[in-house]
């Protein structure tokens, strides 16, 4: 069953993860044109259109995929049991290899060399606590969003992580990875990929912590449960 729905799910996350970083790079660029210097307003046009672009993203590719995007998602959705092991890689596979076509899709766009790699330092502790904030925040809203809420919450979270957290909230390693190969407004240089790939992991694994202390524990079984089914008990013997 896995191996006639997996090409179009993985098809999905490429496309998917595709677009949301030509979102992400391709507003960074047109907000830092258009605001004329002023980093705070190129940094509203770019959270603004990856809110949107978000929300329309994971709409249309979740009912195929999840909507994923994210190798940190996918493995917490996988250690979880919502996405089967023999999934997981070829998930990750996929969200990377659309992340960097995105990346190269939106530098053609705006006529810029289609390769390249940034140099844009974001380093330090203060951004490595960011980052774990970030995605333990976004973990947490995946796995207790009531239903039917998920796909805003995420983007409203993923907006306002924008502007709280000191790194802008990237929370996703393939957008790390996506990122690593833009030299414009949105882009990290490759040397500081790795602490963001780790403090994300990191933030991931303390928001499944968290959800399990916050979930209800297990009902006890009672006495009737542990009666066989085909048994019989009348209450007036």
């Amino acid at each position: 069953m896995l191996l006639t729905v997996l090409p179009r799910r993985l098809l999905a996350e490429a496309l998917g993860t595709a677009l949301l970083l030509a979102v992400v790079i391709g507003s960074g660029v047109m907000g830092q044109r258009l605001a004329g210097g002023n980093v705070a307003v190129a940094l509203l046009a770019n959270t603004l259109a990856t809110i949107a672009g978000l929300y329309v993203l994971i709409e249309l590719f979740g009912p195929v995929s999840g909507a994923h995007f994210n190798p940190v998602v996918s493995l917490v959705l996988c250690v979880r049991g919502a996405l089967p092991r023999a999934a997981l890689m070829p998930y990750v596979a996929a969200q990377l290899l659309g992340a960097a076509a995105g990346a190269w899709v939106a530098h053609a766009m705006f006529g810029l060399d289609v390769l390249q790699w940034s140099h844009h330092v974001r380093d330090g502790a203060g951004q490595w606590i960011a980052e774990g904030v970030a995605t333990f925040g976004l973990v947490l809203v995946v796995l207790r969003a009531p239903a039917g809420r998920a796909v805003a919450m995420v983007a409203a979270w993923i907006g306002a992580a924008y502007w709280f957290t000191s790194s802008t909230s990237f929370a996703n390693p393939a957008a790390v990875f996506g990122r690593m190969l833009s030299d414009t407004f949105a882009g990290i240089a490759p040397a500081s990929a790795p602490a963001f790939v780790v403090a994300e992991l990191a933030g991931a694994a303390v928001a499944v912590l968290v959800h399990r202390l916050l979930s209800p524990p297990a009902p006890a079984l009672s006495a009737s449960a542990l009666t066989p089914a085909h048994s019989t008990v009348n209450a007036h013997d």
